[in-house]
Protein backbone atom coordinates (compact mmCIF):
# COMPACT_ATOMS: atom_id res chain seq x y z
CA UNK A 1 0.00 0.00 0.00
CA UNK A 2 1.62 3.40 -0.81
CA UNK A 3 1.51 6.40 1.49
CA UNK A 4 -0.93 8.97 1.47
CA UNK A 5 -0.40 12.17 -1.03
CA UNK A 6 1.74 14.91 0.91
CA UNK A 7 2.78 11.92 3.70
CA UNK A 8 6.69 11.00 3.75
CA UNK A 9 7.45 7.08 3.70
CA UNK A 10 7.19 5.82 6.92
CA UNK A 11 11.00 5.76 8.98
CA UNK A 12 11.74 2.57 10.63
CA UNK A 13 14.08 3.49 14.10
CA UNK A 14 17.44 0.78 13.18
CA UNK A 15 17.65 -1.77 15.79
CA UNK A 16 21.36 -1.38 17.69
CA UNK A 17 22.16 -3.07 20.54
CA UNK A 18 21.60 0.04 23.04
CA UNK A 19 18.19 0.48 21.62
CA UNK A 20 17.55 -3.48 22.50
CA UNK A 21 18.72 -3.25 25.68
CA UNK A 22 17.05 0.05 26.50
CA UNK A 23 13.63 -1.52 25.31
CA UNK A 24 14.86 -4.56 28.26
CA UNK A 25 15.24 -2.30 30.85
CA UNK A 26 11.80 -0.22 29.94
CA UNK A 27 9.62 -3.46 29.92
CA UNK A 28 11.40 -4.61 32.98
CA UNK A 29 10.77 -1.69 34.77
CA UNK A 30 7.17 -1.44 33.74
CA UNK A 31 6.53 -5.49 34.95
CA UNK A 32 9.48 -6.50 36.57
CA UNK A 33 12.13 -9.27 35.01
CA UNK A 34 8.83 -12.13 34.69
CA UNK A 35 7.44 -9.62 32.19
CA UNK A 36 11.07 -9.34 29.97
CA UNK A 37 10.70 -12.24 27.51
CA UNK A 38 12.23 -12.30 23.80
CA UNK A 39 8.70 -11.82 22.61
CA UNK A 40 7.86 -8.66 24.91
CA UNK A 41 10.98 -7.46 24.30
CA UNK A 42 10.46 -8.04 20.20
CA UNK A 43 7.09 -6.62 20.69
CA UNK A 44 8.18 -3.16 22.81
CA UNK A 45 10.65 -2.63 19.90
CA UNK A 46 8.22 -3.29 16.87
CA UNK A 47 10.09 -6.08 15.68
CA UNK A 48 9.97 -9.89 15.07
CA UNK A 49 11.81 -11.91 17.58
CA UNK A 50 14.29 -13.35 15.75
CA UNK A 51 15.39 -9.90 14.87
CA UNK A 52 16.91 -9.62 18.00
CA UNK A 53 19.36 -12.56 18.00
CA UNK A 54 21.50 -10.43 15.06
CA UNK A 55 22.44 -8.45 18.08
CA UNK A 56 22.60 -10.94 21.17
CA UNK A 57 23.03 -14.32 21.73
CA UNK A 58 20.55 -15.07 24.11
CA UNK A 59 19.07 -13.69 26.66
CA UNK A 60 21.58 -13.70 28.84
CA UNK A 61 23.68 -11.57 27.40
CA UNK A 62 20.52 -9.33 27.54
CA UNK A 63 20.57 -9.84 31.68
CA UNK A 64 24.68 -8.94 31.10
CA UNK A 65 23.96 -5.52 29.48
CA UNK A 66 21.02 -4.78 31.37
CA UNK A 67 23.29 -4.70 34.61
CA UNK A 68 26.15 -2.84 33.01
CA UNK A 69 23.36 -0.06 31.86
CA UNK A 70 22.32 0.28 35.17
CA UNK A 71 26.02 0.48 36.96
CA UNK A 72 26.30 3.22 33.99
CA UNK A 73 23.74 5.12 35.77
CA UNK A 74 25.12 4.92 39.10
CA UNK A 75 27.50 8.30 39.74
CA UNK A 76 31.23 7.22 40.12
CA UNK A 77 32.34 8.30 43.70
CA UNK A 78 33.95 11.79 42.79
CA UNK A 79 37.91 11.60 42.27
CA UNK A 80 38.97 14.92 44.33
CA UNK A 81 36.63 14.72 47.32
CA UNK A 82 37.01 12.54 50.59
CA UNK A 83 36.88 8.73 51.04
CA UNK A 84 34.01 9.12 53.42
CA UNK A 85 31.97 12.37 50.93
CA UNK A 86 32.81 10.15 47.75
CA UNK A 87 31.37 7.07 49.13
CA UNK A 88 27.99 8.78 50.60
CA UNK A 89 27.25 10.09 47.36
CA UNK A 90 28.10 6.99 45.53
CA UNK A 91 25.66 5.19 47.81
CA UNK A 92 22.67 7.68 47.58
CA UNK A 93 23.05 7.68 43.78
CA UNK A 94 22.86 3.80 44.02
CA UNK A 95 19.97 4.01 45.98
CA UNK A 96 18.15 6.57 43.28
CA UNK A 97 18.96 4.27 40.88
CA UNK A 98 17.86 0.96 42.19
CA UNK A 99 14.33 2.58 43.27
CA UNK A 100 14.22 2.98 39.77
CA UNK A 101 15.32 -0.59 38.15
CA UNK A 102 13.94 -2.50 41.90
CA UNK A 103 14.17 -5.85 39.10
CA UNK A 104 18.34 -4.91 39.06
CA UNK A 105 18.66 -5.34 43.52
CA UNK A 106 19.03 -9.51 42.89
CA UNK A 107 21.23 -8.85 39.74
CA UNK A 108 23.73 -6.71 40.39
CA UNK A 109 26.85 -8.50 41.75
CA UNK A 110 25.53 -12.23 39.98
CA UNK A 111 26.29 -11.39 36.48
CA UNK A 112 29.47 -13.69 35.30
CA UNK A 113 30.71 -11.57 32.38
CA UNK A 114 30.26 -8.01 33.76
CA UNK A 115 30.27 -5.17 31.55
CA UNK A 116 32.96 -2.16 30.86
CA UNK A 117 30.70 -0.07 33.32
CA UNK A 118 30.53 -2.79 36.34
CA UNK A 119 34.13 -3.03 36.06
CA UNK A 120 34.89 0.90 35.75
CA UNK A 121 32.43 1.35 39.08
CA UNK A 122 33.66 -1.13 40.93
CA UNK A 123 37.31 0.31 40.09
CA UNK A 124 36.31 3.59 41.18
CA UNK A 125 34.93 2.91 44.78
CA UNK A 126 37.86 0.39 45.47
CA UNK A 127 40.45 3.51 44.38
CA UNK A 128 38.50 5.81 46.36
CA UNK A 129 38.93 3.14 49.59
CA UNK A 130 42.55 2.63 48.95
CA UNK A 131 43.06 6.90 48.52
CA UNK A 132 41.50 6.75 52.00
CA UNK A 133 43.94 4.56 53.66
CA UNK A 134 41.88 1.19 53.22
CA UNK A 135 44.47 -1.36 53.49
CA UNK A 136 43.54 -3.70 50.43
CA UNK A 137 43.17 -6.74 53.17
CA UNK A 138 39.99 -4.04 54.01
CA UNK A 139 38.80 -3.37 51.15
CA UNK A 140 36.84 -6.04 50.30
CA UNK A 141 34.82 -6.29 54.42
CA UNK A 142 34.58 -2.31 53.45
CA UNK A 143 32.91 -2.82 49.96
CA UNK A 144 30.96 -5.29 51.34
CA UNK A 145 29.17 -3.77 54.23
CA UNK A 146 28.17 -0.83 51.93
CA UNK A 147 27.01 -3.08 49.13
CA UNK A 148 24.90 -4.73 51.70
CA UNK A 149 23.51 -1.94 53.50
CA UNK A 150 22.95 -0.80 50.20
CA UNK A 151 21.13 -3.40 48.33
CA UNK A 152 19.32 -4.77 51.56
CA UNK A 153 17.80 -1.33 52.34
CA UNK A 154 16.84 -0.79 48.67
CA UNK A 155 15.09 -4.79 48.40
CA UNK A 156 12.73 -3.40 51.89
CA UNK A 157 11.98 -0.18 50.03
CA UNK A 158 11.20 -1.79 46.90
CA UNK A 159 8.74 -4.62 49.15
CA UNK A 160 6.69 -1.82 51.00
CA UNK A 161 2.74 -2.07 50.19
CA UNK A 162 2.42 1.76 50.32
CA UNK A 163 4.32 5.26 49.07
CA UNK A 164 5.52 7.97 51.53
CA UNK A 165 2.82 9.82 51.46
CA UNK A 166 0.50 6.83 52.14
CA UNK A 167 2.22 5.65 54.94
CA UNK A 168 0.23 7.86 57.78
CA UNK A 169 -2.96 6.48 56.76
CA UNK A 170 -1.50 2.98 56.55
CA UNK A 171 0.15 3.44 60.40
CA UNK A 172 -3.20 4.18 61.34
CA UNK A 173 -5.15 1.62 59.96
CA UNK A 174 -2.59 -0.50 61.49
CA UNK A 175 -3.01 1.08 64.79
CA UNK A 176 -6.63 0.81 64.61
CA UNK A 177 -6.08 -3.67 64.33
CA UNK A 178 -3.29 -3.45 67.19
CA UNK A 179 -3.99 -4.51 70.61
CA UNK A 180 -1.20 -1.95 72.79
CA UNK A 181 -2.08 -3.77 75.75
CA UNK A 182 -0.83 -6.62 74.29
CA UNK A 183 2.15 -4.95 71.81
CA UNK A 184 3.27 -1.82 73.71
CA UNK A 185 5.97 -1.23 72.04
CA UNK A 186 5.11 -1.77 68.74
CA UNK A 187 2.20 0.28 69.75
CA UNK A 188 4.35 3.27 70.89
CA UNK A 189 6.85 3.26 67.54
CA UNK A 190 3.75 2.75 65.30
CA UNK A 191 2.07 5.72 67.11
CA UNK A 192 5.03 8.08 66.53
CA UNK A 193 5.31 7.56 62.30
CA UNK A 194 1.83 8.19 62.80
CA UNK A 195 2.48 11.75 64.41
CA UNK A 196 4.94 12.01 61.98
CA UNK A 197 7.74 12.88 64.44
CA UNK A 198 9.94 9.89 63.54
CA UNK A 199 10.11 10.37 59.77
CA UNK A 200 10.40 14.56 59.89
CA UNK A 201 13.12 15.73 57.81
CA UNK A 202 14.58 12.06 58.19
CA UNK A 203 15.98 10.01 55.82
CA UNK A 204 16.45 6.69 56.92
CA UNK A 205 18.62 5.69 54.27
CA UNK A 206 20.92 8.14 55.19
CA UNK A 207 20.83 7.48 59.06
CA UNK A 208 21.80 4.18 58.34
CA UNK A 209 24.31 5.03 55.57
CA UNK A 210 25.91 6.89 58.43
CA UNK A 211 26.07 4.60 61.13
CA UNK A 212 27.98 2.59 57.96
CA UNK A 213 30.43 5.25 57.89
CA UNK A 214 31.38 5.76 61.32
CA UNK A 215 31.63 1.88 61.37
CA UNK A 216 33.87 2.24 58.27
CA UNK A 217 35.68 5.70 59.84
CA UNK A 218 36.57 3.27 63.32
CA UNK A 219 37.59 0.42 61.34
CA UNK A 220 40.10 2.49 59.89
CA UNK A 221 41.58 4.67 63.01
Amino acid sequence: MGSNPGEGPTTRVPLTRERLLSGAIAVADAGGLGALTIRSLAEELGVKPMTLYHHVANKEEILDGMIDAVFGEIALPPPDAGWRSAIRERALSARQVLRRHPWAIALMDSRRSPGPATLRHHEAVIATLRRGGFPIEVVGHAYSLLDSYTYGFAVQEAALPMDADDAPLMVEVFLEQLDPDTYPNLADLAMEFASGSAGEDVDEFEVGLDLVLDSLERLLA
